[in-house]
């Protein structure tokens, strides 16, 4: 079993947090419909600031140890686990089966993309 470090850990923790920011940065607005337009702009550009101060060093730190498209397809599963939480329990919207089926697909996917290093 390969040691993990750091650099392999702090990446994916690090996703996860910009993942937050950048979920309540893009659909937190959705909340708030009767708010001005130009109000949600704003928020969401102060918000996905520390969603990139995350989101880079994390991507340079992991491509140490992971490559690019590991990196991209952790990115993207760990968006999809945010964002069916932020789906709940911020927007109070049901996850239905067709929803577990299309994220099964991309974690099948993941799957391969990590298991090409084996």
């Amino acid at each position: 079993m390969p040691t993990l470090s750091a650099a392999h850990l702090l990446p994916i923790a690090m996703l996860i947090g910009s993942n937050v920011f950048m979920t309540f940065a893009w659909y937190g607005h959705l909340s708030y419909k009767s708010t001005a337009i130009w109000l949600a702009i704003l928020a969401s550009w102060m918000i996905a600031l520390p969603e990139y101060m995350l989101a880079v060093p994390a991507n340079r730190i992991g491509s140490a140890v992971y490559s690019a498209a590991e990196l991209k397809t952790m990115q993207e599963v760990i968006t999809l686990c945010v964002f069916a939480g932020f789906s709940v329990f911020w927007l109070k919207e049901q996850l239905t089966w067709n929803h577990a089926i299309g994220f099964a697909l991309i974690a099948a996917g993941a799957f391969f993309i990590f298991h090409a290093k084996a």
